[in-house]
């Protein structure tokens, strides 16, 4: 019996020469309207699908395989007498092999198709054959994936068959495929319905990178991007020099960018170490903006990320060069800049990011995996007003104090908690992340930022991730000369608190808002 093929696809990539090569092996080929008419120019010959059911194409092909005689020759189990049976009652001829891909309702997304377009680019047909085909893989070969056609082509050469190891390997990519393809049409209506926290949740992502290991060498890892890239994210970084990105890279490069993203007003360097800033610093230009965040911790920065929110000049290169970093990222580099930063540095992975569209990445939701679930939440940007916060304490901050605090606020907010930030207008002085107890925090954050010389520290002031449950952490910044705080506020023991800073002569702002970092 002739084998039969039916070849149904959006994406004509390579179908041509496929079809050919199944011809010139025998094969009899049913097709559908734009991709037959795409086989008749190229002399193909094809069966007409309606030809096979005997019924138009209708409802501008809306209805065109979602018939008996196609899902009939594709689900009839051939190891079965009554299915074969009834498949020759019925004038079935088996069809053996499936290609199609499907409408492309992403792409339309992408390019911002309007909801009735979104409508017509959900395709029906083509995922129930898929399925269908797919489902009965023990004797039907399915391909969704124009990579695969070259594969099928040599088996069905070499063998006159493919196997079962292929055709399941197959199967299972069809059944993602669709998989994801329904995901994205579910978030589509969701958001149109503006539906937050559905019964259940579909992501889908798309592989980007295999990793050499993950956090550790004992680790396996890979790399997703989201099925709709976000332009703003190291997925879509351009890489101009260095080795692949790590796993431990790519996790400190995205949480280094989230932290550009919140000092966009101005030239700014952030230099990052183990998903913790331990340099900040802005100023009128990028170099000076570098000078900054690197006097802000000399030690730390070594082999750490650096973000650049502004092109990177030959000036701030030349500096850049000359200490070990693992990434720098920034939105461009002059043609100077870039011979500088790869002489001799032909690890250092050097990326270009487009931060044009930095806001728009603060709508994506965040997730966190847990053994046996899933953690969602929006991302922590809320946009606070200093003009809303309070003053309790008797002594109110100067100009530059408040300039000061509000830099040290930002800042904080992506330091893990417990976090403690201690900065003056320009630059981080000082980071305490991720201690047990605040008094901890506060003594590490302290003893970085009073290393540095008086004119650094002159105004230095300390923001709180979290409120002071206790006093004893005032007594610590008392001590250390700091004159100016700021904290959400909200602890049962404020009071103490403040009188504790009424005592030392400083002055607090309450913002009324955490930022808790775990």
């Amino acid at each position: 019996m002739t084998k039969r093929v039916l070849m149904s696809v959006s994406d004509k990539t390579g179908i041509a020469e496929f079809a050919k090569a199944l011809q010139n092996l025998g094969w009899e080929i049913i097709s559908t309207g734009g991709t037959k008419q795409t086989l008749d120019q190229e002399n193909i010959r094809t069966i007409a699908i309606d030809e096979v059911t005997g019924f138009p194409e209708m409802m501008d092909g809306r209805v065109k395989t979602l018939h008996p005689m196609i899902h009939g020759a594709l689900l009839g189990r051939r190891d079965l007498e009554t299915h074969m049976t009834q498949m020759k009652v019925h004038g079935i001829e088996p069809i053996d092999l499936v290609v199609v891909n499907l409408y492309p309702f992403k792409d339309t997304l992408l390019k911002g198709g309007t909801p009735d377009e979104m409508i017509e680019k959900i395709d029906i047909g083509g995922p129930s054959m898929l399925r269908s085909a797919a489902k009965n893989h023990a004797a039907v070969t399915v391909v969704v994936d124009p990579d695969d056609y070259a594969q099928v082509v040599t088996e069905l050469s070499e063998n006159g068959e493919t196997t079962l190891a292929f055709r399941q390997e197959l199967a299972a990519k069809v059944f993602r495929h669709t998989a994801s393809y329904d995901a994205l049409i579910a978030d589509y209506l969701g958001k149109q319905n503006h539906i937050t926290d559905p019964e259940s949740t579909t992501l889908t992502y798309d592989l980007n990178q295999r990793l050499r290991y993950g956090e550790n060498p004992q680790q396996a890892a890979v790399f997703y991007q989201t099925a709709l890239p976000t332009s703003f994210s190291i997925a879509q970084a351009k890489q101009l020099n260095g080795k692949s990105l790590s796993f431990n890279n790519i996790r400190d490069a995205d949480a280094a960018i989230k932290i550009a993203r919140d000092f966009l007003d101005q030239p700014t360097v952030v230099a990052l170490k183990h998903m913790n800033p331990c340099g900040i610093g802005q100023a009128k230009t990028i170099t000076r903006a570098w000078d900054y965040a690197f006097e802000a911790d000399p030690v730390s920065i070594f082999g750490g990320i650096v973000v650049l929110n502004r092109e990177v000049d030959a000036a701030t290169a030349k500096k850049m060069h000359e200490i070990f970093l693992e990434i720098i990222i920034a939105p461009s580099y002059s043609d100077e800049a870039l011979d500088i930063l790869t002489t001799k540095k032909k690890n250092l992975r050097i990326l270009q990011l487009d931060f044009s569209q930095a806001q728009a990445s603060k709508k994506e939701m965040e997730y966190t995996g847990v053994i046996g679930g899933l953690l969602v939440q929006n991302q922590d940007i809320i946009e606070e007003n200093p003009m809303e916060w309070s003053v309790p304490t008797k002594t109110q901050p100067t100009k530059t104090q408040k300039q000061a605090l509000e830099f040290a606020w930002k800042a904080c907010k992506f330091v893990k908690s417990n976090g403690i930030l201690v900065a003056n207008q320009n630059q981080t002085l000082g980071v305490g992340p991720g201690q047990t107890n605040r008094v901890g925090s506060v003594k590490i954050a302290l003893s970085e930022a009073f290393k540095k010389s008086s004119v650094l520290t002159e105004n230095a002031v300390l923001a709180s991730d979290a409120f002071f449950p206790f006093a004893d952490n005032i007594d610590e910044i008392a001590k250390a000369g700091v004159k100016a705080i700021i904290q959400p506020g909200g602890s049962v023991r404020d009071d103490e608190v403040i009188k504790a800073c009424d005592q030392y002569g400083i002055a607090m702002i309450f913002t009324g808002v955490r930022h808790f970092r775990h």
